[in-house]
C-alpha cells in the first residue's frame, strides 16, 4: 500500500489504532493465561 499523506490528523488515527489493537492483544492474553499465572 503506498502511503499518501492527505491530513495532518491521519497518522494521529492510525496511531491511534494500532494502540488500541495492541492494548485488545494484550488484554486477551491476559485474560487466557491469568487463571494459568494464579495457579
Amino acid at each position: 500500500m503506498i502511503y499518501q499523506p492527505r491530513e495532518e490528523g491521519q497518522g494521529l488515527v492510525e496511531y491511534a489504532l494500532i494502540l488500541v489493537l495492541v492494548a485488545v492483544v494484550v488484554i486477551v492474553i491476559l485474560a487466557l493465561l491469568g487463571p494459568a499465572i494464579g495457579n
